[in-house]
C-alpha cells in the first residue's frame, strides 16, 4: 500500500515542496525514515505511533518505509509529523487520497494527537502559493500562513484533520485582517520625550534615521547612549506590508515569532560576547543571525570595542551590500540584512576621557590600544559619529519635556517619501544606499560647495568612501529641509558628523 502526502520545508529562508511517500508492506513491524532526516525527524517515529493510537485509529503492525523527497536536501524539525501520520492513514485508505492531494500539511504531533506549532511557516506558505495549493497548518500558525493570500486551514489535532478530510467536519479558511495588524504599529512604551538635553545627539539621530545612515555614539558612562538607541525604533516610518512580511519571514525561520506577524520594527541588541556565526548567521543548516533578525530595523552594538575583532570585521560586507552570504557544502544561502546600525562606546577604558567632571585614569597607551580595537575600514562604513556628553545636574532635575517621537517621525516620514520618489524603480529607498552613479546624479554640488569640501577633505584626510558618506548625509539634511539643492550649510553639518573619528583615530 502506497500513499503520497504533500508537505513543505525550509532551506535558508526559502520554502520548497517536500513529498512524503509512505509504503506499508509485509514484514517485521518497523518504521524507517529516509531522505536525509535529522534527529528530530527520526524521533517522529516515536511521536506518530502513540498520536495515531490516542486519536482513535489503529497503527499498522507492518513494515513502514517513509521517504522525504527530494532526498538530497537535509530535512530538519518536527514539521513532518502530521503529513507522515496522514500518509500512514491514507495508505490504509482511512482518508481519501484525492482529497488529501489538494492540500499541503505541516505540524508537530503531541503524544495525545494534538498539533503543535512549528517554525518557518511563512516561507512555507509562500512555496505553497507558488504551487497553487491549499495549506493545512497548526491553528497557532494560521495567522502567519494566511498573510501571503492563500487558503489556510488551522487544525488543533490529528483527529480533527482526519474528520476535515473525510467531510465529517467543516473548517473555514482563515483570513488575516491587515487593518487590525497595521493599526497596532508604532505603539511603544518609550518615547524620545524622555531624553533630556542631548540636542546634538537628537539631531544626528534624526538625520541618520531619515537617510538610513549608520551611527556611532561616543561618550562617558551614563550619558544616555543606550537610552537614545532604544528609542530609535519609535521614530522610524511605519512598516509597509512588504517590510512586515520580510521581517516575519526571517523571524519565523529563526523560531522567535511571538505573534502571527511582526508589526513593529525589530530592535536587536546582541551581547559583546556574541560569536561571528550568531551575529552573521550560519550553522550546519544555516540560520539567520542577529544582523538578519534586525532587517528593516535596528541593530544596537553597545560597548563596541568589547566585541571580538573578527566579529566586528564580519560586519563590513553586510553593511555595504545589505545582505550576507553563507556558503556550505550543500549550497549557498543569502540572508537579507538591510539594518540600521547604532554603535556606542566609551572614549577610553575607564570611560571618562575628556569629561570635565571626572578625571580619566587611563594611560595614553591604554587609550590608544582601546581605540584601535575599532578598525579604520569598519569606522569608514559608519556614516555619522557624534560625541554624547554627560548631563549636568540642572538638566537631570529639570522637568522640561523634549520633543515627542511622533513629531520627529512625521519629519522623517516626509523625508523618506522624498527619497522613495527620487529612487523610484532603482531598487533602493534611502540616500545611504546610493551607489557612485546615483551620487553623481542626485547629489550635484556647486563650485562653492566643491571648494569648501575639497579643503575640508584635505585637512580631515578622509577616504573616497568617507567622501561619499559626507555627500550622502548632506543630501539627507537637504531632504529634511525639503531642499532640492545641496547648500554649503548642508555640507558643513555633514562634515561635522565625520570629524570626530579623525580626532580619536
Amino acid at each position: 500500500m502506497l500513499a503520497k502526502i504533500q508537505s513543505v520545508a525550509v532551506w535558508g529562508i526559502e520554502g520548497y515542496p517536500v513529498s512524503v511517500e509512505i509504503d506499508i508492506s509485509k514484514g517485521m513491524p518497523s518504521v524507517a525514515i529516509v531522505g536525509l532526516p535529522d534527529q528530530a525527524v527520526k524521533e517522529s517515529r516515536d511521536r506518530i505511533k502513540p498520536a495515531i493510537k490516542n486519536s482513535g485509529f489503529e497503527f499498522p503492525q507492518s513494515k513502514i518505509t517513509i521517504n522525504l523527497a527530494p532526498a538530497d536536501l537535509k530535512k530538519e524539525g518536527s514539521c513532518f509529523d502530521l503529513p507522515v501520520a496522514l500518509g500512514i492513514l491514507a495508505a490504509r485508505q482511512m482518508i481519501p487520497a484525492d482529497v488529501a492531494s489538494r492540500f499541503h500539511f505541516i505540524g508537530e504531533l503531541a503524544l495525545d494527537g494534538s498539533v503543535r506549532p512549528v517554525s518557518g511557516v511563512l516561507p512555507m506558505a509562500m512555496s505553497v502559493k507558488q504551487s497553487g495549493g491549499k495549506f493545512v497548518v497548526p491553528k497557532a500558525n494560521a495567522t502567519e500562513a494566511s498573510v501571503v493570500g492563500i487558503e489556510v486551514y488551522g487544525i488543533e489535532s490529528l483527529k480533527e484533520c482526519v474528520e476535515f478530510l473525510t467531510g465529517k467536519k467543516e473548517i473555514l479558511p482563515y483570513n488575516v485582517d491587515w487593518d487590525e495588524i497595521l493599526s497596532i504599529q508604532n505603539k511603544y512604551d518609550i518615547d524620545f520625550k524622555e531624553v533630556k538635553g542631548q540636542t546634538l545627539a537628537r539631531r544626528a539621530i534624526e538625520v541618520a534615521v531619515a537617510g538610513a545612515h549608520n551611527l556611532l555614539m561616543i561618550g562617558p558612562p551614563g550619558s544616555g547612549k543606550s537610552m537614545i538607541a532604544r528609542r530609535v525604533p519609535t521614530i522610524f516610518p511605519p512598516l509597509t506590508i512588504e517590510e512586515a512580511i520580510e521581517i516575519t519571514k526571517i523571524h519565523s525561520v529563526a523560531g522567535i515569532l511571538d505573534e502571527g506577524i511582526v508589526s513593529t520594527r525589530p530592535f536587536r541588541q546582541p551581547h559583546h560576547t556574541v560569536s561571528d556565526i550568531a551575529l552573521i548567521g550560519g550553522g550546519t543548516i544555516p540560520k539567520p543571525g542577529e544582523i538578519s533578525l534586525a532587517h528593516n530595523g535596528v541593530l544596537f552594538l553597545d560597548e563596541l570595542p568589547e566585541f571580538h575583532r573578527d566579529v566586528l570585521e564580519s560586519l563590513r560586507q553586510p553593511l555595504e551590500d545589505g545582505k550576507v552570504s553563507v556558503s556550505r557544502a550543500r549550497g549557498r544561502i543569502e540572508f537579507p540584512s538591510r539594518f540600521f546600525l547604532i554603535a556606542a562606546m566609551n572614549p577610553c577604558p575607564c570611560g571618562y576621557y575628556g569629561d570635565s567632571r571626572r578625571p580619566c585614569r587611563c594611560t595614553v597607551p591604554q587609550i590608544i590600544k582601546y581605540r584601535k580595537k575599532i578598525s579604520g575600514p569598519l569606522l569608514d562604513r559608519i556614516d555619522i559619529q557624534i560625541e554624547v556628553s554627560g548631563l549636568g545636574s540642572k538638566q537631570l532635575v529639570s522637568d522640561s519635556v523634549s520633543e515627542h517621537s511622533e513629531s520627529i517621525r512625521k519629519r522623517i516620514t516626509r523625508c523618506r517619501k522624498i527619497q522613495q520618489e527620487r529612487f523610484a524603480g532603482t531598487g533602493i529607498f534611502c540616500n545611504a544606499h546610493m551607489n557612485t552613479k546615483q551620487i553623481k546624479q542626485f547629489c550635484v554640488l556647486d563650485d562653492e560647495c566643491k571648494k569648501f569640501l575639497e579643503n575640508a577633505l584635505e585637512k580631515m584626510n578622509l577616504s573616497a568612501r568617507g567622501y561619499d558618506k559626507v555627500v550622502k548625509v548632506a543630501r539627507t539634511i537637504a531632504d529634511l529641509e525639503e531642499s532640492e539643492k545641496i547648500s554649503l550649510s548642508h555640507i558643513a553639518e555633514a562634515l561635522q558628523y565625520r570629524s570626530f573619528d579623525r580626532e580619536l583615530w
